[in-house]
């Protein structure tokens, strides 16, 4: 499968593209350098690859742009590439070739001023290991970046105080990081970062170490303050739930290129491969898949379609579930004061089983097959 078949070329991104990137290459080995530029060798697996060269691409021709105020997700196993991409970005790790831009300018053109610029105003990065000095006060530790960029101590503690209490850990500033649960330290790196009043955000990997339940508090402290804030997010991570709550794009690699990218729904719901595929195999569709693309149009003949509980095109199928069953009657997709269409239990049975309902809008196929049992757990009938 050729990239371009799922990959956005970033030539053509958005003028609101914070990063543009294009052709990327990340190669390790002796000679990298003539890796990229030679169809012969790009075309080996990476096992080839290594055999015939002994070089790793771990990242290979990728292209993609980040909207200015999404949360752009990068996922994918170990050893996919995502962690170097990233890198990448503010060449934390230094691409073999292609081009990487924040908002236009050439970041492979920077000088070390500029790079340095780059680092600690406008891109900063949250890693999965903390980094916190140990004999630093919390408030200390918040406020290391902006002591770096020299300004002045009053100024920079009253800075760190106001993000310590955005990010809930108000009342701990004065305690050392061994005073602190993993969660919480992930916090004052996640404060840290935001200290300085960076543009873009980039998270790498930093809730994998953490407990399930501490993990879920970040990413919940990640939505919030990406609504209250709008702030541009990179976030790489190797979980797909995680990617899924937090992305408004992912795109997920193997072998160091993205194989698709897309929102959560898009992926989900249209796998660009069996790769991909296999990848979302358990999801829970009806979480992800929303009433846009489940709905039906409306039967102006059928009474039952005008009297049903309206809900948003963008509400997910699992909550038309609940409408449905609650009234006994199809939902009404509703864009303002117009009706988009409707959707029924066929429809969300249909998005549940992972078939294509007849009359679904823009996917059309065969009706879904519903049992009984199934019927009424949607419907809300209650079984004789």
């Amino acid at each position: 499968m050729s990239d371009t078949a799922t990959v956005t070329p970033a030539a053509d991104a958005a003028t609101d593209a914070v990063f543009a990137v294009r052709n990327l290459w990340k190669v390790f080995g002796p000679k990298a350098e003539t890796v990229p530029g030679n169809a012969e060798l790009t075309g080996l697996d990476p096992v080839e690859l290594r055999e015939r060269t002994g070089c790793t691409a771990a990242v290979r021709d990728v292209s993609f742009e980040v909207k200015k105020g999404e949360v752009f997700v990068v996922m994918g196993l170990s050893g996919s590439g995502k962690s170097t991409l990233v890198r990448c970005l503010t060449r934390l790790i230094e691409p073999t070739s292609g081009s990487v831009e924040i908002d236009g300018e050439d970041v492979l053109a920077m000088d070390k001023n500029r790079l340095r610029e780059l680092r600690r105003h406008r891109a900063s990065m949250v890693f999965q290991h903390f980094g916190l000095l140990p004999h630093r006060t919390v408030l200390d530790n918040v406020a290391y970046g902006l002591e770096i960029q020299g300004v002045a101590r009053a100024e920079r503690r009253e800075k760190a105080m106001k993000v310590i209490e955005k990010v809930g850990l108000e009342g701990l500033e004065q305690r050392k990081p061994g005073q602190l649960s993993g969660g919480q330290q992930q916090r004052v790196g996640l404060a840290r970062a935001l200290a300085a009043d960076p543009e873009v955000l980039l998270f790498d990997e930093p809730f994998s170490a953490l407990d399930p339940l501490i993990r879920r508090d970040m990413q919940e402290e990640v939505v919030r303050l990406h609504r209250e804030e709008g702030r541009t997010m990179v976030f790489i991570t190797h979980d797909l739930s995680e990617a899924l709550k937090l992305g408004d794009r992912i795109a997920l690699m193997r072998d160091g290129r993205v194989v698709q990218l897309g929102t959560p729904e898009e992926i989900v719901g249209s796998p660009a491969d069996e790769y991909v595929r296999d990848f979302v195999r358990d999801v829970p569709r009806e979480q992800v898949m929303t009433c846009r693309s489940a709905m039906r149009p409306v039967d102006s003949d059928a009474d039952e379609d005008t009297k049903g509980p309206a809900i948003a095109p963008d509400a997910t199928v699992s909550e038309a579930i609940e409408a449905v069953a609650r009234s006994g009657f199809p939902a009404r997709v509703m864009d303002g004061a117009r009706c988009l269409g409707v959707v029924d239990h066929e429809q969300l049975l249909g998005v549940v089983a992972g078939v294509t309902p007849k009359g679904a809008a823009g996917r059309g196929g065969p009706a879904a097959k519903t049992g009984p049992s199934i019927r009424k757990e949607v419907t809300g009938e209650v079984a004789s």
